[in-house]
């Protein structure tokens, strides 16, 4: 059963702007959703030359969400790993150059959702996972099934999470996707920033790997 969304924001400059971008959405819906974007892929950029304080702002953001709250087809986009300064330039080039990731696809009634991807990422979704089959989609190929659900943070126990289980689905890959845990907040109406943990084996809790972010329809 869902949990109470907290209202109440954390101190802090990240806090203070994050109230008046809702403050903003409350006559101007579209234009504090777009603010909030831009703020999120600024964060992203400035973690390659800035690594700790992107994350540091990138964090107290997602402290400030609520759970998110989406229909339909979002864009999204990588914003920056964060899993160690060295990988996460050596895998921050390859996904620069190739993101076959267009976003997630939701569908709140049957709490499920999809993947979105390019149609190139058919054949080497194949070679990684020769028995797994994507499927054609409007936008290319969807993949990767999930179920979703809203409860307290895995690493964030302060913050109520909508979240973007793969494990659930057991026609996803063992390999990977079915040890992936995203966890969704609202940031404003429209703007929604992610975690994504990875599962590992012999390990207590989840490993950070990764922020995204969502775009959705108001």
């Amino acid at each position: 059963m869902a949990t109470a969304t907290r209202e109440a924001l954390p101190s802090g400059a990240v806090a203070k702007r994050v109230a008046e971008l809702r403050a903003q959405a409350e006559s101007d819906p579209r234009g504090a959703r777009e603010e909030a974007w831009r703020w999120i892929g600024e964060l992203g950029r400035r973690a390659a030359t800035d690594r700790a304080a992107a994350l540091e702002d990138l964090q107290a953001m997602f402290l400030c969400g609520r759970p998110a709250s989406v229909e339909g087809q979002t864009e999204g986009i990588l914003v920056t790993w964060t899993m160690q300064p060295l990988a996460d330039q050596v895998i921050g080039r390859i996904t620069n150059a190739w993101m076959p990731w267009l976003g997630k696809k939701f569908d709140p009634e049957r709490a499920r959702g999809v993947n979105t991807l390019t149609g190139s990422a058919r054949w080497p979704a194949k070679l990684l996972w020769p028995l797994y089959r994507t499927e054609p989609a409007p936008l290319g190929r969807s993949a990767f099934e999930f179920e979703t659900y809203v409860e307290p943070g895995r690493l964030d126990r302060s913050v109520d999470v909508l979240v973007i289980d793969y494990a659930r689905v057991k026609t996803n890959p063992a390999l990977l996707i079915r040890q992936i845990r995203d966890e969704l907040v609202e940031i404003v109406p429209g703007a929604n920033l992610g975690k994504m943990l990875v599962n590992l084996p012999r390990r207590s809790e989840p490993f950070p790997a990764l922020y995204f972010a969502l775009k959705s329809d108001i």
